[in-house]
């Protein structure tokens, strides 16, 4: 019998891309967005995950076509960029409510369908989980909560036999820019915020191409051993700072971001 995948955004980018390897690999494909997209070749339930009542309506539509479900990826998600001074609260809790409660939302309403049969949940994170970084301080928040909430539900799911871990994510080649929330600029920020907007567009355009990520979560599927709480997929110098922001002293650290990222300063008041 075929494994039953959940994908949540599978519209474009990451999601669509792993709902037709899977697809192409035999898996039964069942996808949650707000659109169906056009080349995709597995099954689309429209469906707004922000909303409970549209994820119970989605459910039930499962149920019709399943009675179990082997393995969830949470993809759906976005980024958010701007001063954090100048993020409004609705904007901050749009974020939040895609990137963190949305994500529990789907798993809740899942799990029933898992329960004792060894599956296995895929949340979707980002390196930058690990690291405040300027001017996407609550895009770095949103998903170090999920970090966080991934390492709860490993202990709270293992007694239904279900594991759980995050695959944090560099940058990825898709069209993200377009879907980010982006905050306005008050005129203090704007100089640093250019810099660093414009080498944030450019590590997306060097990022990995969506379809890369799917063999890597296909072997994980398919390990016989636990899974470990967290992977990391991205470039050389991506997973690099991993093991630099782990060992370096805070301060230095913060300078190589800053210079990375364009600002090329640190504690210096703005305007000298």
């Amino acid at each position: 019998m075929s494994k039953t995948i959940v994908i949540t955004g599978t519209s474009s980018g990451v999601g669509l891309a792993l709902g037709n390897y899977f697809h192409s690999r035999g898996y039964l494909v069942i996808g949650l967005s707000r659109s169906i997209p056009e080349n995709s070749n597995f099954i689309t339930i429209p469906t707004d995950i922000t909303k409970e009542a549209e994820v119970e309506l989605a459910f039930q539509q499962i149920v019709k076509v399943t009675n179990r479900i082997d393995i969830l990826i949470n993809n759906a998600g976005r980024g958010m960029v701007g001063p954090a001074t100048d993020a409004t609260e609705e904007e901050i809790l749009s974020l939040f409510n895609l990137n963190l409660v949305s994500v529990v939302r789907i798993i809740k309403r899942m799990v029933p369908l898992m329960s004792n049969k060894r599956g296995k949940i895929f949340n979707i994170s980002s390196i930058g989980s690990l690291m405040g970084l300027p001017f996407r301080g609550y895009y770095s928040a949103s998903k170090s909560a999920l970090d966080m909430v991934t390492e709860s539900l490993r202990y709270e799911l293992a007694r239904f036999n279900i594991q759980v871990c995050t695959v944090n994510l560099g940058d990825v080649r898709t069209n993200i820019a377009e879907g980010r929330i982006k905050s306005t600029v008050s005129i203090d920020y704007q100089k640093d915020y250019n810099k660093v907007y414009e080498a944030m567009n450019m590590d997306v355009d060097k990022g990995f191409e969506p379809n890369k990520l799917a063999p890597f979560l296909e072997k994980l599927i398919k390990q016989k051993s636990k899974i470990k709480p967290h992977y990391y997929f991205g470039t050389f110098i991506q997973k690099l700072s991993v093991l630099l922001k782990a060992i370096l002293p805070q301060t230095t650290f913060e300078k190589i971001i800053a210079s990375y990222s364009g600002m090329g300063h640190t504690n210096k008041k703005r305007g000298k």
